[in-house]
């Protein structure tokens, strides 16, 4: 890839869609991969790799949001996104354009098809949403964070299971081993409401731990997320009961916090789905009634499937239901462990890496295609006009053959998500 053709990351919204772009950016730049971010106009305050990338901003907006008329200038936007997108990747010249989901992505993203740039989706739930449902086309790769995602069928071509990219502070609890309670010992508990909010957790989850038997009370250290028009009165509750419980609105040092959890209560969103798997750290998740699709629901099945957490789903989520899920768990700290052991296993702690070796690939194939047909030494053109040197696309057999790639730190992936073995056999 030269290294004067950068590589196109379209991202914004919200953090579930802007960490797996931020973490992409940060292992190529790593690689040397230059980089430049096209978002929307509204405007981001940008944390850590894409803070430092050159930033393109264009008009965007969600055709649904709103009524008739808002949906009608959210359609414009979208076509002036389209547009503006257009003129800028004439210019960049990109080697690839990247997306991250959400409709901040999606006029560069028509426009890097319209362009017929190669080009990549990021989907990090287990539904694979609107915005990239709009975007994708017959050649457009597909990295999902889950097995299995809604409206993408089973063995579907062009789809690489990577995983959802997580702060490297919470990659780096993989090497943290869960420790299940002991027996009379204290129960570590934490509590993350997500990025939309969680009016009902603060009345549910202290109704439910107030209910606990009392044994299990004096055991029990609470950490606990809070809205904040609820952190005094839901502090002002624990303090009365003498339940020892922390409440922020925002907790900095997550990552440790969740590294001596023995049990997480939290929303199902995809990033916070991605911290429990990569930790290996048993969880309650209480998906957001109102998420788009209900893919906090899809996302917390999965996981509840294969035994690392409990779905509980909002409509059952009532004090008593929660209580009698915590008093059985509390009480079972080997089923806590082997809840623990079946989210490390469902964890793909190296998803960044994984995501830019797709890209890298993506780029090495799209070079490979592009190549004029060389007609062996001493041979003639191929048969067809004269003269004719066409183009050949690659066969699968030809992915075992992609160009070396500087950028490249490992095999490529599998249609399954792992990794091929290269050299000799054994």
């Amino acid at each position: 890839m030269s290294a004067s053709r950068p590589v196109i990351l379209a991202a914004g919204g919200t953090g579930g869609h802007v960490f797996p772009a931020e973490s992409l950016a940060g292992e190529l730049a790593r690689r040397g991969v230059p980089l430049a971010l096209i978002t929307d106009d509204r405007g981001h305050k940008w944390q850590g790799a894409l803070a430092a990338l050159p930033a393109h901003r264009v008009r965007a907006g969600s055709p649904g949001a709103g009524g008739i008329a808002n949906r009608v200038g959210n359609v414009a936007a979208l076509g002036v996104g389209v547009l503006q997108s257009f003129a800028l990747l004439g210019r960049l010249a990109p080697a690839a354009v990247v997306g991250f989901g959400g409709y901040a992505s999606v006029p560069a993203m028509l426009a890097a098809r319209l362009r017929r740039l190669p080009t990549l989706v990021h989907e990090q739930n287990a539904v694979l949403g609107r915005a990239n449902r709009l975007v994708v086309g017959r050649r457009t790769m597909i990295a999902t964070a889950f097995g299995t995602v809604r409206h993408l069928a089973a063995g579907d071509p062009r789809v690489r299971l990577v995983g959802n990219p997580v702060r490297d502070a919470v990659r780096a609890l993989r090497d943290a081993p869960y420790q299940a309670p002991t027996p009379g010992g204290e129960i570590r508990m934490v509590v993350i409401g997500g990025s939309q909010g969680a009016a009902s957790f603060g009345v549910v989850i202290p109704e439910a731990v107030a209910a606990l038997p009392e044994a299990l009370r004096r055991r029990l250290r609470l950490v606990q997320q809070c809205r904040a028009e609820d952190l005094a009165r839901v502090r002002a509750f624990y303090a009365e009961r003498g339940i020892d419980a922390e409440c922020q609105t925002f907790f900095s040092d997550f990552p440790a916090r969740l590294a001596g959890a023995h049990l997480v209560v939290a929303r199902a969103g995809a990033s916070t789905v991605a911290e429990l798997t990569t930790s290996g750290r048993p969880s309650v998740l209480v998906p957001f009634p109102h998420a788009t699709e209900d893919h906090q629901r899809a996302n917390a099945k999965a996981i509840d499937e294969v035994g690392a957490s409990i779905l509980l789903p909002h409509e059952r989520f009532r004090a008593e239901a929660l209580r009698g899920y915590l008093e059985t768990l509390f009480g079972a700290p080997d089923r806590l462990a082997t809840m623990a052991a079946a989210a490390r296993a469902a964890g793909r702690p190296d998803a960044a890496r994984d995501l830019a070796d797709l890209v890298v690939d993506l780029i090495a194939r799209q070079s490979l295609e592009a190549r004029p047909y060389l007609p062996p030494e001493g041979e003639g053109a191929p048969k067809g006009r004269k003269g004719d040197a066409r183009s050949e696309s690659i066969s699968s057999g030809d992915a075992e053959s992609l160009p070396t790639s500087p950028f490249r730190r490992s095999a490529p992936l599998s249609p399954s998500g792992g990794r091929k073995e290269t050299g000799a056999a054994a």
